[in-house]
């Protein structure tokens, strides 16, 4: 057998530690497998002395993680500290430009930096590879780099935060609004102490960013993606969409735009939406993960999984190091580094859907009239209106008037709902969330 493959790894957290669990759990399957011995000989983290519940006497120590880049021997680096930028970014520079190969799960430095990273790794012959930034163990990336490379890829759609996801289905079981689900979620260890990049869709926009840019041939455009979050969804949503035929999803969605005369656009977003419930992605429950991509060929092809937890990310950080080992890998996002385009980012004021408008309004007599005639001048043609007979704020004396319009473009709803602005009639900002596909 030929001599080990040998690590150094960035980052003692759960996710750290699950890889050396991994990595020594099933050391003779994963040998094979790879045809050589892995080994880690280095590690690096923020705090020497704290008790990881596993011994790390065996291992190098660096102080500073971009020292793991220099350590004599070393094929590879993990890199699992997380950052956008800092210690994490450091190390990857570093490790690429001594031509050691990177192993991460960080999608927001890959997000926000994959292409420079890429052209890194293609300078020096060194490899980038980071299954486990989407959806964790889940093969995404390795099913759109490899069994879908036949297909041009025409439209991606997917479930990418599980914390996300959980909230909403636990709101559909349990009927209690977002506030006090999350509190649970919480308490379950579901969601951070501080949720926001996970409830307000950054996380997933992070996700959708790496997949466009594999499914596309693009450079990474974490800045184009347009975000809305889930908080402002209501249990009373859910019950109304669930009465109309619907669920509701943080869906990340991503697809290029023709355009007559010119190179086609690019439109990202990740924002709460209403799926019929024969959808492929409305059944995902829970904190599963899953991606749906439309190829020419292959026609719609979905892969859930776990998207998050130590072992799951773990599974794809080492899957890729098998990869590694076996001198399997590919160019980073599917293509060339110097193939990479750069295209435009669409007018996502046109693109048309149908709409779920949740208003809380005054109870007195003339606001549906108001409603109506936003909707009217602003060129919007309502499909159905349901007034709730029961106040929803009654401090406010606020009541839930939904109505569902019939496909209009998106800035035709944001011009319905910008006459409205400073209505009195209006106890809160309205919630609008698109129909997908009905």
């Amino acid at each position: 057998m030929s001599d080990a493959f040998k690590l150094g790894l960035a980052g003692l957290g759960t996710v750290g530690t699950g890889v050396l669990r991994l990595l020594d759990d099933n050391a003779d399957l994963l040998s094979a497998r790879a045809g050589r011995p892995i080994e880690v000989v280095a590690v690096s983290a923020r705090t020497r002395g704290r008790d990881r519940g596993i011994d790390l006497s065996g291992y190098q120590w660096c102080d500073d993680p971009a020292d793991l880049a220099q350590v004599e021997g070393l094929d590879a680096v993990i890199e699992v500290m997380g950052g956008t930028d800092g210690p994490a970014l450091d190390l990857a520079r570093a490790s690429l430009s001594a031509g050691r190969s990177v192993v991460t799960a960080n999608k927001a430095m890959i997000a926000t930096h994959g292409f420079e990273l890429a052209q890194a790794a293609e300078t020096s012959g060194a490899a980038l590879l980071f299954e486990a930034a989407v959806c964790a163990g889940t093969p995404i990336l390795q099913t759109m780099r490899d069994g879908l490379s036949a297909n041009r890829i025409d439209r991606i759609e997917g479930i990418l935060n599980g914390t996300s996801n959980y909230i909403l289905s636990a709101m559909e079981r349990s009927g209690e609004d977002f506030g006090e689900t999350l509190a649970e979620a919480q308490r379950l260890g579901y969601a951070e102490a501080d949720p926001a990049l996970d409830v307000d869709g950054g996380d997933a926009a992070h996700k959708l960013a790496i997949l466009a840019a594999l499914g596309f041939g693009l450079r990474p455009d974490f800045a184009g993606v347009e975000v809305n979050g889930i908080r402002d969804v209501r249990a009373a949503d859910i019950a109304q969409a669930e009465r109309l035929g619907y669920k509701i999803r943080l869906v990340a969605m991503a697809d290029m735009v023709d355009r007559p005369g010119e190179a086609p656009a690019l439109l990202q977003r990740v924002r709460p939406c209403l799926l019929p419930a024969d959808h492929l992605l409305a059944g995902i429950d829970g904190p599963t993960n899953a991606v749906l991509t439309l190829g020419d060929q292959s026609g719609p092809i979905l892969i859930q999984g776990a998207g998050a937890g130590s072992a799951a990310t773990a599974s794809g950080i080492v899957a890729d190091v098998v990869a590694l080992a076996r001198g399997q890998a590919r160019a980073p996002l599917a293509v060339p580094a110097g193939q990479l385009a750069v295209a435009e980012r669409a007018d996502s004021g046109a693109r048309e859907a149908r709409y779920y408008l949740r208003f809380v309004v005054a109870d007195r007599p003339g606001v549906l009239a108001e409603l109506a005639a936003a909707m009217r001048d602003a060129r919007v043609s309502i499909q159905s209106l349901i007034q709730e007979g029961e106040g929803i704020d009654p401090e406010a004396g606020g009541i839930m008037v939904a109505l569902t319009t019939h496909r209009a473009p998106a800035r035709n709803i944001r011009d319905a709902l910008a006459r409205l602005q400073g209505s009195q009639s209006i106890v809160e900002p309205p919630l609008s969330m698109p129909i997908l596909q009905d």
